[in-house]
């Protein structure tokens, strides 16, 4: 009996096995990176998202078309619902509205991590869920979202609440990193 309580203890203490995914999309190839926590657990503290990936994908990002290519990399459940297209299309966007800048402009800025996240702050965002954890990465990530804040702001500031018509652009941009617009 106590041999048996011995075995369960060591088994509930040993390293996980570490879960690696390579990545082989149409900006990636035989990118991989490791697993290290819990899908949507142990964020930073300073990080709170609103919405899951998944809920992003089901109110309407992106104009449908970030994405389309990463089925594989990512859970299912999160594209059984999830507005998408295979251009472009600002009717799929929960607030109607284009409210993104051509991935040229996140490269010109340095916004891009091309070693790592080619697509941007999103596709971090979504391996970031999974558990994967790039510490010098997720700060400047963190530091990023954090500064988004200002655009809430002004919503509130300026708008009713529940009038989504009020800074449509801004409550858009809002939902792009899971601030979840339509509670202002």
């Amino acid at each position: 009996m106590v041999e048996l309580k011995k075995q369960n203890i060591e088994r509930r203490y040993a390293p996980k096995k570490k879960k690696i995914v390579t990545v082989n999309d149409k900006m990636q190839k035989g990118y991989r990176y490791e697993l290290t926590e819990p899908v949507g657990r142990n964020f930073d503290p300073e990080f709170r998202p609103q919405l899951t990936p998944k809920e992003m994908l089901e109110l309407g990002v992106f104009g449908g078309k970030y994405m389309t290519d990463c089925r594989k990399e990512f859970p299912k459940s999160w594209y059984a619902r999830a507005k998408l297209s295979a251009t472009h299309d600002d009717s799929l966007n929960l607030f109607r509205v284009h409210a993104s800048q051509p991935l040229r402009v996140w490269r010109e800025k340095g916004w891009i991590n091309e070693a790592h996240d080619p697509r941007g702050w999103f596709q971090w965002y979504c391996r970031y869920y999974m558990g994967r954890r790039l510490p010098e990465e997720d700060r400047r990530q963190i530091k990023r979202w954090k500064a988004i804040r200002r655009h809430a702001a002004q919503v509130y500031k300026n708008c009713r609440r529940g009038d989504w018509s009020c800074h449509a652009k801004q409550r858009q941009a809002l939902l792009h990193w899971a601030y979840d617009a339509r509670n202002m």
